[in-house]
Formats: C-alpha cells, sequence, structure tokens
C-alpha cells in the first residue's frame, strides 16, 4: 500500500478561503484536502467472498485516513463479459440488493463515502452496469448507468446492458462533488466535458480492462500508454482530477452462480488479463499515485479542491469554450460538404 494520508469525515465540510461573489454572496474556492483511496483487486470465483473482501478493504483504507474509497468496476465477480451466456443474467440485483446493502452498511461503519459498481436488474430484460455512490453515513448519494457500452471481443457487454439513461451526473459530498463514470466512458472526451460542467472536481473511472494474453507481447504496452494518456488529458482538459481503479489478474469468467455448491461458469478461451495499474492524476495531469500491474493493492491520493480553482485561473478552458461553435456534435458524422 501507499502511504495512507491523514484527515477528517468527508462529509463535514471545513471551508478554506471565502471572498464576495459577483452578488455579494460567499464563495468558498479552497476547501480541505480530502484522502480517497483507490481499491485495486483480484477478483474470485465466488461472488459473496469478493463482496466480503471488497468490505474488508473498505474498512482498511478508512482505518488509513481515506475518507472516499473507490472499487473496481464490477468487482463482487469476475468479469463475465468475455462470452454471451443468459446464465450469468443471474448475478444481476436490484440496486438494494445484497452487494448494495453491503457497501451502505461499510460506508456507514467506515464513515467513509464509498463509490461501487453493480450489475443492475432494473425489470425483467432490463440490466444495467451501475455506479452507485454511498454517503459515509450509508445514504444513497447518487446513481449513474454507464453510458458507453462495448462490444468488443471478450467484452461483449452489449448482450448483458442497457446504456445508462440517467445522463451524466456529479454526486455532490460534502467535502468535494464527484463524477462518476465507467470504464468505456473513458475514450470519450464529451463524458468527461460534460460531468465536469455539472461541478465535477474528481472523476472516477470504476474500469476492468486488460490484455488478450495472445496480445499483450505486440501490443501490451501501447494498450496500457493509451489508457492512462486519456485519463490524464481529460484531467488537463477540464481541471479537474482523475481517478482510474482497475482490478488485477488473468480471469476467465469464472463464476459460481446459485449457491456455493453450484459448478461455477466458465468462458471458453485464455481469458483476459487485467492490468491493474489504478492511478490518480492531478488537474495539471501529474500522477499523484499509482498502483502495480500485478496485485491487489490500495491506493491513497489526497485531492485538493483549491488546486481545481488554482489550475482554472491558469489555464481557462472552459471560459474560451466556443459553445456557440460545437452544434456539430450532436451529429454521428460530418459527411455534408
Amino acid at each position: 500500500m501507499a502511504g495512507a494520508p491523514d484527515g477528517g469525515d468527508a462529509n463535514a465540510q471545513e471551508a478554506g478561503s471565502v471572498y464576495g461573489g459577483p452578488s455579494g454572496e460567499p464563495v468558498v474556492i479552497a476547501a480541505s484536502p480530502v484522502p480517497i483511496a483507490l481499491v485495486q483487486l483480484a477478483v474470485g470465483p465466488s461472488p459473496p467472498e469478493n463482496v466480503a473482501t471488497a468490505v474488508a478493504r473498505i474498512r482498511d483504507a478508512a482505518s488509513h485516513g481515506a475518507r472516499i474509497v473507490v472499487l473496481p468496476e464490477l468487482f463482487a465477480s469476475q468479469y463475465f463479459c468475455q462470452e454471451e451466456n443468459p446464465a450469468y443474467f443471474d448475478l444481476a440485483e436490484p440496486l438494494d440488493g445484497p452487494t448494495g446493502r453491503a457497501l451502505a452498511a461499510a460506508a456507514r461503519a467506515s464513515r467513509a463515502a464509498v463509490v461501487g459498481s453493480l450489475f443492475e436488474r432494473r425489470a425483467p430484460g432490463v440490466y444495467h452496469n451501475t455506479l452507485v455512490v454511498y454517503a459515509s453515513d450509508g445514504s444513497l448519494a447518487g446513481v449513474y448507468r454507464k453510458m458507453h457500452i462495448p462490444d468488443d471481443p471478450r467484452y461483449y457487454e452489449k448482450f448483458y446492458f442497457t446504456p445508462g439513461d440517467l445522463g451524466f451526473v456529479a454526486v455532490r459530498l460534502s467535502a468535494l462533488t464527484l463524477g462518476p463514470l465507467v470504464c468505456w466512458d473513458q475514450w470519450y472526451p464529451e463524458a468527461a466535458r460534460l460531468t465536469a460542467l455539472r461541478g465535477a472536481e474528481l472523476l472516477v473511472y470504476p474500469s476492468a480492462i486488460g490484455w488478450h494474453p495472445d496480445e499483450k507481447a505486440e501490443h501490451g504496452a501501447a494498450q496500457y500508454d493509451a489508457w492512462v494518456t486519456m485519463h490524464r488529458a481529460h484531467a488537463i482538459a477540464n481541471g479537474v482530477y482523475v481517478a482510474a481503479v482497475n482490478r488485477v489478474g488473468l480471469e476467465h469468467a469464472e463464476v459460481v452462480v446459485g449457491g456455493s455448491a453450484a459448478a461455477p461458469l466458465r468462458a471458453d478461451g485464455p481469458g483476459l488479463e487485467f492490468w491493474g495499474g489504478s492511478f490518480v492524476a492531478d488537474p495539471f495531469g501529474r500522477m499523484v499515485a499509482r498502483a502495480s500491474h500485478e496485485r491487489p493493492e490500495i491506493v491513497y491520493a489526497t485531492i485538493d479542491p483549491s488546486l481545481v480553482e488554482t489550475t482554472r485561473r491558469h489555464w481557462p478552458f472552459l471560459r474560451d469554450r466556443r459553445v456557440d461553435a460545437y452544434g456539430s456534435l450532436t451529429e454521428r458524422y460530418l459527411d455534408r460538404t
């Protein structure tokens, strides 16, 4: 684990410098730094055991001062989207199902806000890849449903997930405003921009991303570098912190569905090697903290909301946007002359 920070309750706001706004109202521009933790997990076949491990890591992180703890995408099971198999739908659960209740209880017991990821069963035949944000009192502070759904070899998510219909959201915790996004969303600058425009100071990207074993030697370094570069670019372009939290290890979508006595499901083929490398970048795109590629660990970092203000004063990208000229972004492709 990286060195653990000190910090107070994420739901106890402590203002810094205060100045008069344009109408005389007070404006907080320097809030207290917020210690966060990213939990990089190795995921096994048993969902209850994976959830128990995540809860234990939340408590570990909180005991070392973290006031916001972020878990990887779909952490309750191995990544099942490696093949299209209707049996995996049995893993889905409502927002207030066992995983959601466990995360809420962990947030409440640890007095830390928690960002978790669920395979949400919204209705028969309607499932989402969903993030939930619990405040430090265990209350549900926000929900985000993954907007961009991939369909690539070993990432057959369109078979399982309905695209999100909540739009891009920002979740106000008392210490900062958090922007939840998920994995494939990170390749889209529009998602980061719209979330930042809603006031997010920290974008979080729970992810399940890795190498095809037979491609790693030739393409692995470039793929990982592209992943890091995109996140850093979002941080710079929007003047925000960005945190990406991934899983680690080789997985074959081995999952026990229907109780411990059931034979586990398992996808054919070589599996996926999840590359870990979870990290935090600051508003200048500088690496604040980074995990290894090989092992589970907790990454600690401190988010300083005042740096968002300082960065945007010096690099006023939001001020200089030509919003009058961007209407064509709503079109699929500009093939007209």
